[in-house]
């Protein structure tokens, strides 16, 4: 089993760039599939989502070729089944519903699958496509689309603003005959980067960003393809900032779009760090000797509130806050699964369905936790960097799925930390240690 160790009390200075979002790669190489030219997508990390959707294009006949950072994605015959093991790996495979359909005009998949999260149903991207003229069969697990005819433009409602929905739609859209109208859509930078892509080779599409996205769809695949750079990663950017208020010390986050995490950027400033932001760039500064400001309620929301994604950050840096803080997140059910870690590291800390009550001012000490899922195993290396001694996060492939190695990026920050893919026999009687505690 792969662990991370942390030993903590390292102040936290230097600067450091966040890769190629993966919230946008993960539909860019799915859209690929709907270009009858070549594309390239640039600076694409090495994240196992992203390995896990090369194996998907790969076994549905596209022939991805990776060259250093960047990802070449040629035009390519493709069939509509997708594997259940490449399926169930990965929440992401649900991008694959449209494009498959209108390359293949039938998609068989079982449902997706991804972090344990709570329910994440695709009913509302099955909606949209059925009001495009789908047909849609359900069975356990599994679900079946064709679209004979070919898909339509229409006008749809989503019930609320999902952001996979949207983009599921906006790529079905771009493809269908005639213009589509989708309303109460999602706002989030991914969909305005997906559309920008998707402007690239050919598509129509007005209002990306906004809740009203009007498509001039193209009846059949796009005519073009090329080069696209996908945006810089917000939740990796928030990821280094919540490390500078945890450690304490001086970060600057380079080559990122500080507008895009502006609700976690307020909530550091609210906590008591110094933050200061200009057009491509952000720096967080915090006295490790000044203690935090607690007493702080946040909620998700939809964009631009407060992402669900940094919730568990959030949680990391309230920790050691004085004061009671509640979060709240209005999307997954079981957000907080990294909980009982915090708890383990000496936190005082309550879990209780969507919320997350932290009682701060804990004194942390190293433990061995487990990773429940991508951002809280993130909150809890982060947690470790302020914990007394040594900390073992194990199982960091949730952690892999969204950044390519967190470990040495805290590292060149000053972290004391590394990623173990092999555990000597002293760790193991270390961690043996902490267990038995």
């Amino acid at each position: 089993m792969e662990r991370i160790r942390i030993t903590g009390g390292r102040v936290l200075t230097g600067k450091i760039r966040p890769a190629a979002a993966k919230n946008s790669v993960l539909p860019l190489l799915a859209a690929s599939l709907l270009c009858a030219k070549p594309c390239v997508l640039r600076g694409v990390p090495r994240l196992s989502d992203v390995d896990a959707s090369l194996a998907l294009l790969r076994a549905v006949g596209a022939n991805p070729v990776r060259r250093g950072p960047d990802i070449l994605l040629p035009p390519a015959a493709v069939t509509g089944r997708v594997p259940p093991e490449l399926a169930g790996a990965m929440r992401g495979s649900v991008f694959y519903l449209a494009p498959l359909l209108v390359r293949a005009g039938t998609v068989e998949m079982p449902l997706p699958g991804g972090c344990r999260l709570g329910p994440r149903p695709i009913d509302i991207h099955l909606a949209g496509l059925g009001a495009m003229g789908a047909e849609i069969t359900e069975e356990e697990g599994a679900v079946r689309l064709s679209c004979p005819g070919g898909l339509k433009g229409t006008e749809f409602v989503l019930r609320l603003p999902s952001v996979g929905a949207t983009l599921t739609l906006l790529m079905a859209a771009a493809c269908a005959r005639g213009i589509t109208v989708l309303r109460g859509a999602a706002c989030e930078p991914e969909i305005a980067d997906t559309a920008a892509f998707l402007r690239m080779a050919g598509a129509e599409i007005e209002g990306a960003g906004t809740p009203v996205i009007t498509v001039r769809g193209s009846d059949g695949p796009l005519p073009g393809g090329g080069v696209h750079l996908p945006l810089p990663d917000r939740i990796a950017a928030a990821t280094y900032a919540a490390a500078a208020a945890v450690a304490g010390g001086r970060v600057t986050v380079e080559q990122c779009r500080p507008g895009h995490l502006a609700s976690f950027l307020r909530f550091l400033r609210t906590a008591g760090c110094e933050v200061s932001a200009g057009p491509d760039s952000f720096t967080v500064v915090r006295d490790p000797e000044t203690p935090l400001w607690g007493g702080i309620r946040l909620c998700t929301g939809a964009w631009p509130g407060f992402a669900t994604d940094t919730a568990p950050l959030a949680a990391a840096v309230l920790l050691q806050a004085g004061g009671e803080s509640r979060i709240h997140d209005a999307l997954f059910q079981n957000r907080f699964a990294c909980a009982d870690g915090f708890a383990a590291m000496g936190a005082k800390v309550h879990a209780d369905g969507r919320d997350l009550h932290i009682w701060g001012g804990a004194r942390l000490h190293g433990a061995a936790v487990n990773a429940p899922d991508l951002r809280g195993g993130a909150a809890l290396v982060l947690a470790g960097l302020a914990a007394r001694g040594t900390t073992i996060v194990a199982d960091p492939g949730h952690i892999r799925r969204g950044y390519q190695d967190l470990a040495a990026d805290l590292k060149t920050l000053g972290a004391h930390c590394a990623s173990l893919k092999t555990i000597s026999d002293a760790t193991r009687k270390t961690v043996g240690a902490m267990q038995m505690r």
